[in-house]
């Protein structure tokens, strides 16, 4: 019955009219030549899309956006931080009011909805139940929503100098120092190597798109405020992601996360464009040639007919395996 539910849900947000949920997450991933890697200033992508995203908000302006079936219209931290990072863009090149408010309303929010959890860890919740192998069930947090509500509030404090933004970053970095088994977002391998986890399940998974962004989150603090256990943890997930991206190459495309199933998860499309951008930055950020080398490498499978036809016929079997 669940995976009926799955199913006919999905195919509500991909065939049939209206926004959905895709709406807002399947943008044209684009990273920004106006950010600095030296500086918080203009976030690191774009989010141009995100930013005029034209699907529901609530009374005050924030975007909530629509699951279909029985999850409906929800807030998502993820995607209110990515439409402030966005608005917050233009905002700095245009300096327009309209722009300001929207960063300003998306921040309020990510102050007003800090939650603590059972570990008295500062986090952002999502209050839905989430098909992710075993369902998450409300309310869950993530390490990717922790990131990027930070790298949107230290933002809203250094346009408003507004002390509520900067004091809820401080709360939610602690997430980013503790482990999941301390009520953090943190998880340890056997080899040393320190993940940020977009999803907190058993085993972890290790989704390399969150894995990058949610780390900028931590690299944007050490930006905002020079906080050296900000640069530590920067450097030392880096370092996870240099020894790792060799587990993501499956010869002819990228891959989603570290399943641990025998078909592994490879990149939609969109998320095998969204490595490429982000390996991109990442090469920005830190000059570790690496993360070039597998962009380019990424971006020429992409380029190939027959490559694309294997990631598609791939992924499809791994769906009806596993969802």
């Amino acid at each position: 019955m669940k995976r009926l539910e799955y199913y006919q849900r999905i195919f509500s947000a991909y065939l049939l009219p209206g926004k959905s949920q895709l709406s807002f997450w399947h943008d044209s991933p684009q990273a920004n030549p106006r950010a600095r890697p030296d500086q918080l200033g203009e976030y690191y992508m774009t989010f141009a899309e995100k930013a005029d995203y034209a699907g529901h908000h609530d009374a005050d302006g924030v975007p909530m956006l629509d699951y279909r079936g029985q999850i409906g219209l929800q807030y998502n931290p993820i995607a209110i931080a990515q439409y402030g990072l966005g608005n917050y863009n233009l905002l700095v090149r245009d300096r327009a009011p309209a722009r300001r408010k929207k960063v300003i309303v998306a921040s309020n929010w990510l102050v007003s909805n800090l939650e603590q959890n059972a570990h008295g860890v500062w986090v952002w919740n999502h209050h839905f139940d989430w098909e992710y192998r075993d369902a998450l069930r409300a309310p869950w947090y993530s390490g990717l929503a922790q990131g990027q509500g930070i790298s949107l509030l230290v933002r809203a404090h250094h346009e408003t100098a507004d002390s509520r933004f900067q004091n809820a970053a401080k709360r939610a970095f602690e997430s980013l120092l503790r482990s999941i088994d301390e009520g953090g977002v943190l998880f340890t391998d056997n080899r040393g190597d320190v993940w940020i986890e977009e999803y907190l399940v058993s085993p972890p998974t290790h989704i390399l798109n969150g894995l990058i962004w949610a780390v900028w989150g931590g690299y944007d603090y050490f930006l905002a405020t020079g906080d050296p256990a900000a640069r530590q943890l920067f450097d030392t997930v880096v370092q996870t992601i240099a020894n790792n991206l060799a587990h993501y190459d499956l010869g002819f495309w990228s891959l989603y996360e570290q399943s641990g199933t025998r078909l592994k998860m490879v990149a939609s499309p969109f998320y095998h464009r969204l490595h490429i951008v982000q390996l991109g930055i990442m090469h920005q950020l830190t000059g570790r040639d690496i993360f070039l080398e597998y962009a380019e490498r990424w971006k020429a499978y992409a380029g190939s007919r027959a490559k694309r036809a294997a990631a598609l016929c791939y992924k499809s079997a791994f769906k009806m395996c596993y969802y």
